[in-house]
């Protein structure tokens, strides 16, 4: 990203429409009176962590509900494929292809969201993707065969890839560092929200002709859509973003808005100069793929190591994998009944989406690595015993341990991976790469996922289900030590500190002296 204004001087807004701005300066009369509300009304500095600005909320609030596109089709393909497959007369075969394909070409609007956010901004970014999935729902809603079904589920994948980075981003350089942990693993709970929805729509449209309940089940998709789509008029922009633009008295007023105590407010000005820094293209002409896929940085190399393997293990688990076929888990497990197995992956829905949520409200509490190593050491855990249960079943029509077992692996996919790899790979890239790297780590999540999805029967078919998770038990151990010996606790800092997390411990390294550099000319 080309740095545009001059950071030196700060001492105008070129980006305009919103007047001047003094980075060193007093604040305008609006935000003079804001500090006010927050010195009067506003929360203590006693109780900063615990506080979350409403209006910063609002704005990852309404940019999570983007992720709702993905979670409901999660949700709601383990039950409509069920009578796709009925209705359509496809195979096994093709019904793989049809649910993973959406996490494949979602790939697409990974890596194209960085750059795309970049240079329109976050916020119509996250207009293009409700826009991009509205029409996948539409097209899927209305498919009369099988190509017309998978051209709308090309259509939607793209617009969920585009979601899946740009949602968690957007919340991350919108909150406070206090609170940053809990906003920007909304995307996550939002998309456990989503499949719970999906499980719902399953649950009370399977009495529908199997012609049209599953195009109606898919074609709901588009209504969330076309929320976020006139919810972005009332967003604001990044202030980050802002920064890159050179549009500093704007980015201050977003700043002040979303403070969450009055001491954040007082050290706006040095917060805008700490981006101003990072948004500098050091040490090379702006964020490219040459610059993450080879960096010359130590800590740079790191950062990108964290982000993929994070990604890597979140969808190397099988968690989508299972959540899309538990219908044919439980089904091998001994219920018969299409309406039983809709109402047992509603049970499961209601566990995931209820321990994502207490996931994100105790992640500023606790911190990113206890929950990340608590949520993969019982998911391997979890996954061992679906592995004896599954084994156990063919023996025994008991089909009690594997729900208890599938129910306990979502959940703690919840409280662990599920959220924490959208706030690692949202916050530990520099400003100038965040986007690019964001889209870089979230395009791997995607292809794996796809993988994942598109040979889970398959595999499991030549090792049974048991083998299966067996397996997947142990990917989760492995990525359990990968976490513990790669990821840092990044609890409490801002975005621009961070980064700093990852460098050499003596001597620092290319990068971390040329930011102090600009440091010493800036002050």
């Amino acid at each position: 990203m080309q740095f545009t204004g001059s950071p030196p001087s700060l001492e105008s807004d070129p980006g305009g429409g919103g007047g001047r701005g003094d980075c060193y300066g007093r604040l305008p009369d609006s935000e003079s009176y804001y500090r006010n509300s927050l010195k009067h009304g506003g929360p203590s500095r006693s109780h900063r962590r615990t506080s979350v600005n409403g209006y910063a909320l609002a704005g990852a609030i309404l940019a999570s509900t983007n992720s709702i596109l993905l979670g409901y089709d999660i949700g709601v393909m383990s039950g409509a494929a069920l009578y796709i497959k009925e209705d359509l007369q496809i195979s096994s075969t093709q019904e793989e292809i049809l649910v993973g394909c959406l996490n494949i070409f979602s790939l697409i609007g990974s890596l194209a969201a960085g750059k795309t956010s970049d240079q329109i901004g976050r916020r119509y970014t996250i207009l293009l993707a409700a826009a991009t999935f509205f029409l996948g729902a539409i097209l899927m809603g209305i498919a009369p065969s099988f190509p017309f079904l998978m051209a709308g589920r090309v259509v939607a994948g793209i617009g969920v890839g585009f979601s899946l980075m740009i949602a968690p981003v957007y919340s991350a350089e919108l909150s406070p560092a206090s609170t940053r942990g809990f906003l920007a693993s909304l995307p996550e709970v939002f998309i456990n929200v989503g499949i719970l929805l999906g499980y719902i729509s399953n649950y009370f449209l399977a009495g529908l002709p199997a012609s049209l309940n599953w195009r109606v089940m898919l074609g709901l998709a588009a209504l969330p859509a076309l929320l976020v789509g006139f919810a972005v008029v009332f967003m604001p922009e990044s202030p980050r973003w802002l920064v890159m633009k050179g549009r500093f008295a704007e980015a201050k007023r977003v700043l002040i808005k979303t403070s969450s105590s009055e001491e954040e407010v007082e050290s706006v000005d040095s917060r805008v100069n700490e981006m101003v820094k990072a948004s500098l293209d050091l040490p090379s002409n702006g964020p490219s793929w040459h610059e993450l896929i080879s960096p010359r940085s130590n800590a740079i190399r790191r950062i990108v190591i964290a982000a993929i393997g994070v990604n890597f293990f979140m969808q190397a688990s099988g968690n989508d994998a299972v959540v899309y076929y538990s219908p044919e888990v439980f089904k091998d497990a001994g219920i018969s009944s299409k309406r039983q197995l809709v109402g047992v992956t509603v049970i499961m829905g209601v566990a995931k989406a209820s321990f994502a949520l207490v996931s994100a409200l105790f992640l500023d509490r606790f911190g990113r690595r206890p929950l990340l190593l608590l949520g993969s050491t019982g998911m391997a855990v979890s996954l061992a015993l679906l592995g004896l249960g599954s084994k156990y079943l063919d023996q025994c029509q008991d089909v009690t341990m594997c729900i208890v077992a599938v129910c306990g692996f979502v959940s703690f996919f919840s409280i662990g991976l599920g959220p924490i790899t959208w706030v690692y790979s949202s916050e530990i890239f520099p400003l100038r790469l965040r986007a690019q790297g964001s889209g870089l780590a979230i395009s791997v999540n995607r292809l794996v996922s796809g993988v994942v999805s598109m040979t889970f029967l398959t595999v499991s078919m030549k090792i049974s289900f048991g083998g299966m998770f067996f397996v997947l038990g142990g990917i989760m151990v492995v990525g359990t030590v990968f976490f513990y010996v790669v990821m840092p606790e990044t609890k409490g800092k801002s975005l621009e500190e961070i980064q700093f997390l990852f460098q050499d411990k003596e001597g620092g390294d290319v990068e971390t002296k040329e930011v102090r550099r600009v440091d010493l000319e800036l002050t």
